[in-house]
């Protein structure tokens, strides 16, 4: 029994009670202040890259055997074909195309871009309706002479090897005007039937006019041949390149002016009508061609003037 007179010091001694010292154990009790979590720093968003604009090769319109067709080809083009074959592009990206009298009905035009991207567009090619015309009795070649024989070989040598030439000027960006006016006496693409075997169709256009008659330069040009002499077929032909492919051949000439290499302006008299070669007549016959498309010039020069 406890003897509360002893007071309370004592009381607390004899029962185990002490009371709780200030010190180093009262402060670490405290509540420690709460940190706010570190945030990580933001990360930059990059924003897409805008989108390229699409690819797209622009040419006139419509098509059709025997036409011709400009265009622009993408920016950025690095390569240009036609059905897989290299189209010539000019340092502003225009380009020329044209389609043979018995072009396929669809064509492809096809860039290749710097960038790896490729454009591509179809093009559908017109047929025409051609002037045919039947012998039933007469042979599709005649006899051809020893003198043929032996000359026309190095005569299509030397009409191929002008063709081949492309030279730098500009004359087929030009719209191109007749090298002579007056009656259109024989049409491109017409062609005769002997017994049931096709003949080789007209590959020009024939104006009929008299000998003498000036005949001018298209569109501007180099002369790539000019015949020293009367071919068989051609008599004296000449041929200027208008660059990018483009050609035309003028054939029967009586006189041929301008010497090979002369550049000749849109208008220049290059000779005159004639008869030379096999002719009937006193006439020009005006062949066009593109690489190895045969075209025709009346699409290419429009109707014939007044």
């Amino acid at each position: 029994m406890i003897d509360w007179r002893l007071g309370p010091a004592i009381v607390l001694a004899l029962t185990g009670c002490v009371p709780a010292a200030a010190g180093p154990a009262s402060i670490s009790a405290r509540p420690q202040p709460v940190r706010a979590p570190v945030q990580p720093a933001p990360v930059p968003v990059q924003a897409a890259p805008a989108p390229l604009p699409p690819a797209v090769i622009t040419i006139d319109g419509p098509f059709s055997q025997g036409g011709l067709a400009r265009g622009t080809a993408p920016e950025g083009t690095v390569s240009l074909t036609l059905d897989g074959r290299q189209v010539a592009i000019a340092p502003d990206r225009r380009f020329l195309i044209a389609f043979d009298r018995d072009a396929a009905p669809t064509a492809t035009l096809e860039a290749r871009l710097e960038d790896g991207r490729t454009a591509r567009r179809t093009l559908t090619v017109a047929p025409r309706a051609w002037r045919i015309e039947r012998l039933d009795r007469v042979a599709k070649y005649p006899v051809p002479s020893a003198d043929f024989q032996r000359r026309r070989p190095g005569e299509l040598a030397q009409i191929e090897a002008a063709r081949a030439i492309e030279s730098p000027v500009e004359g087929w960006r030009q719209r191109l005007v007749w090298p002579v006016t007056g009656r259109i006496s024989g049409l491109f693409g017409a062609q005769r039937i002997y017994r049931g075997e096709p003949g080789s169709y007209h590959s020009g256009v024939d104006v009929a006019r008299p000998s003498g008659t000036p005949v001018v330069a298209p569109a501007d040009g180099v002369v790539v041949l000019a015949a020293a002499s009367p071919f068989t077929l051609e008599g004296n032909l000449l041929i200027i390149d208008h660059g990018m492919g483009l050609n035309s051949a003028f054939l029967h000439l009586s006189r041929i002016d301008v010497p090979v290499g002369t550049r000749v302006r849109q208008g220049q008299t290059v000779g005159a009508i004639g008869a030379t070669g096999r002719a009937s007549g006193p006439h020009l016959h005006w062949a066009m061609k593109w690489r190895d498309a045969r075209i025709d010039p009346l699409l290419i020069a429009g109707p014939m003037p007044n």
